[in-house]
């Protein structure tokens, strides 16, 4: 099935959305949500989505930006070469509290329930940089939702801030996958160091790895940080821990 788009409605507005199915064969199958990078929905995450549709998924993506309203498809290296647009879209990510994306996780959990598409009601997910932040966040939020959490280059996983992911570890029942990069400010030693001793306090099944020579936001190949062998890693480690957790 090509790419639906749908909406999905919202206590803040109407969130856009992609579904994907897989090509052949005929569902229903496991759902799994996909949270966006900062770079917002473009071509990459569409592929993404459809691969891991191909793999035997129902696949969610979700519009994280909606309240904003339509926007062009953002040129990430356009924006990493221009000072003004790299502060606004900075803004656009901090403006996603956890409030927010507590939020819209629920709405999209309602949604993606309903779907003739989708079977079982407890799912996967997986996020990219900001969206490693939402994916935990929703662990944490929605422990009888989730089996099994990605975050890739996520950022900020274990702040030094009151409503860090880390936080609420006590809360996650889903297994976790966590890869890092290298030389990351937005999840440096002392983060992951304290992310491993929360999840491993609340005896929460996990692995926590730093990708070697792979930099923040290597598997999208549509940055100048892309490393196509530590992009076919996360899909072998995605993959299994889907395999192996999702019905």
């Amino acid at each position: 099935m090509p790419r639906l788009e749908l909406t999905i409605p919202t206590s803040d507005g109407t969130a856009p959305a992609s579904l994907f199915t897989p090509a052949t064969g005929s569902g229903p199958w496991p759902g799994v949500i996909v949270f966006m990078d900062g770079l917002g929905i473009r071509p990459v995450l569409w592929e993404l989505g459809q691969r891991l549709a191909d793999a035997g998924y129902a696949v969610l993506l979700p519009d994280a930006y909606y309240r904003y309203g339509p926007y062009p498809q953002m040129d990430p290296p356009a924006i990493f070469a221009d000072p003004d647009k790299r502060a606004k879209l900075m803004e656009w990510v901090y403006s996603l509290t956890r409030e927010r994306k507590i939020s819209d996780t629920a709405a999209y959990i309602e949604f993606f329930t309903a779907r003739p598409e989708v079977k079982d009601q407890k799912f996967g997910a997986t996020g990219y940089c900001m969206g490693g932040h939402a994916a935990l966040t929703a662990a944490g939020a929605f422990p009888d939702k989730f089996a099994a959490i990605a975050s890739f280059h996520g950022g900020n996983l274990a702040a030094d801030a009151p409503d860090s992911p880390h936080q609420f570890a006590n809360a996650i029942t889903a297994r976790v996958y966590v890869a890092a990069s290298i030389e990351d400010p937005s999840f440096p030693e002392e983060q992951k160091t304290r992310l491993e001793q929360a999840l491993t306090a609340a005896k929460v099944e996990h692995v926590i790895e730093t990708y070697e020579g792979a930099y923040h936001g290597f598997t999208m190949r549509d940055l100048p940080v892309f490393n196509p062998e530590a992009a076919e890693r996360h899909w072998v480690e995605l993959l299994k821990l889907f395999s192996e957790t999702l019905s």
